[in-house]
């Protein structure tokens, strides 16, 4: 019985947590025309160049977590050079409403 309370309160907890970072697609599509993030993942989220990724479609949550990641220095990929700073630029809200704004683009 232990167990399965234990799993509906992380259930809980995870749909809180989605519920959390639910950012403004609009203001998102500003963050990401003004912050620089066009330059190179695309206007519209699909990169015209090979070494960037494209991000429209990308899942939200993963996009937070992974602008956090590379703001706080914990991803090296080939492109956290030019990401770090990029991510740094950016508050808590800036990242749930762009990865909103990207989530929202197909």
């Amino acid at each position: 019985m232990k167990t399965i309370t234990s799993a509906f309160a992380a259930l809980i907890l995870a749909g809180a947590a989605t519920g959390a970072m639910a950012g403004d697609v609009a203001a998102g599509k500003t963050v990401y025309a003004t912050k620089g993030c066009a330059g190179c993942h695309g206007a519209n989220g699909i990169s015209a160049v090979p070494m960037y990724p494209n991000v429209a479609g990308q899942k939200a949550q993963y996009a937070v977590l992974a602008l956090k990641a590379y703001k706080a220095g914990e991803r090296n990929s080939a492109n956290a050079a030019a990401m770090k700073p990029m991510a740094a630029m950016l508050s808590d809200a800036d990242m749930e409403n762009v990865s909103a704004y990207l989530e929202s683009l197909k």
